[in-house]
């Protein structure tokens, strides 16, 4: 099946790419939304506008639809560059890395169905500790980009998705019922490198903004 991938740069829209061809299916497009709005309901902010290196290196062409991110209105975006990619590239299906988003997986899956494609959401209702550790099996280079809840702070960022990570977030589910895959937007993050990429991406330098539990990187990559 030829699919579009809903495509941030975070560990669950590559992982569900990764899943999506391991599935046998071809991935024909990648289509990212960089949201003017860093808060936006539907959208992934942190390191949005590397995407285009990680499509260079999936050897993927990508569609990027600008929105102001206002709720709602944002819909209409979505929808139309899903359209735009299912008249460009053929696509029948849209892959998303919705877990637990009943808001995103339910509003992707009525545009679908407007346009007459299958929704593939091959991480829903997955497990987060097991997430995690699949990435780690699967050879995903990951990296933190953003925190946005107590107690986490800048020494978060840059951190890689690791055993000692998956320790760490453990411990903070178990006192303060943090999401351990940052379901609940406590964190996001980049791919640097898995098995789709031709090589791996580097950070050649990098930014940091943000206060209090409220922090991200804007990342130069190479």
């Amino acid at each position: 099946m030829k699919c579009g991938i809903l495509f941030s740069g975070g560990k669950d829209s590559v992982y569900a790419s990764y899943l999506a061809k391991k599935y046998k299916n071809e991935i024909t497009c990648l289509i990212t939304i960089i949201s003017e709005n860093p808060d936006s309901y539907m959208f992934h902010t942190p390191s949005i506008l590397k995407v285009k290196k990680q499509a260079e290196v999936m050897n993927v062409p990508i569609i990027i639809q600008k929105t102001k991110g206002e709720k709602e209105e944002e819909l209409r975006d979505l929808e139309y560059v899903i359209k735009k990619a299912k008249k460009e590239y053929k696509i029948e299906a849209i892959v998303t890395g919705s877990v637990e988003s009943a808001y995103q997986a339910s509003r992707i899956q009525k545009i679908c169905d407007n346009l007459n494609l299958d929704c593939f959401n091959p991480l829903w209702q997955k497990d987060q500790f097991e997430l995690l550790n699949d990435l780690i099996d699967n050879n995903f280079k990951t990296i933190i980009t953003g925190v946005f809840a107590y107690p986490l702070n800048e020494t978060w960022l840059g951190r890689n998705i690791n055993n000692q990570l998956i320790r760490d977030v453990t411990k903070l589910y178990e006192k303060y019922k943090i999401n351990p895959a940052g379901e609940g937007g406590e964190f996001e993050s980049y791919v640097l490198n898995c098995p789709l990429f031709k090589k791996e991406l580097k950070v050649k330098n990098y930014k940091i903004f943000g206060k209090k539990n409220s922090w991200r990187m804007e990342l130069d990559i190479i």
